[in-house]
């Protein structure tokens, strides 16, 4: 039998729970030489917050799925399954279905960053109306039109004497209201 790669069900927020009892399981029910690797797949993401600050942190690449390598017989399939906190195998027609090779690959090549941030995300939004806090613009409220996350800018509409002009600002210069 075939070491395969299989998707998990787990409840959100869960995951790394899921991957502890699993590995407990797996220990106590000797079954090392059927299922050999446990992922939760993470990105590197750098968050941009109010005021400007950015801060990196590992995201979850699938929310409530996580990665397990084995070998499918019977014994493996019930110690996975009937795991605290899993909830089903991916698949169809109740029977667990592997990744293929090309599915694993495009999965995990989001994880691997090589030591870089993969993508960078703000809580600002398009269409958002959001205040300059500081700047020749001071107190000026303007509606986001455009974000740069990799800059750490955005464009915003301002009205100025009556004219709507755009203006691109640092997210430290602006706050939402």
């Amino acid at each position: 039998m075939a070491k395969r790669w299989y998707v998990l069900n787990t409840y959100s927020g869960y995951e790394q729970q899921v991957m502890n009892n699993l590995e407990a399981r797996i220990e106590t029910m000797g079954l090392q030489d059927n299922v050999f690797k446990i992922k939760i797949p993470t990105e590197r993401v750098a968050e941009i917050k109010e005021g400007g600050e950015r801060i990196e942190k590992d995201k979850k690449v699938l929310p409530g799925y996580i990665l397990v390598q084995m070998e499918l017989d019977d014994r493996s399939w019930a110690a996975v399954r009937n795991t605290p906190g899993v909830t089903s195998f991916v698949g169809s027609g109740g029977k667990p279905a592997p990744l293929t090779r090309d599915e694993y690959n495009k999965i995990m090549h989001r994880t691997s960053t090589k030591g870089g941030v993969s993508k960078t995300a703000t809580s600002f939004e398009i269409g958002q109306t959001v205040k300059v806090v500081n700047g020749p613009l001071a107190d000026f409220d303007g509606t986001i039109t455009e974000i740069n996350a990799e800059a750490g800018k955005v464009k915003v509409l301002v009205s100025i004497l009556g004219r709507e002009t755009p203006v691109e600002l640092a997210f430290s210069k602006i706050a939402k209201i």
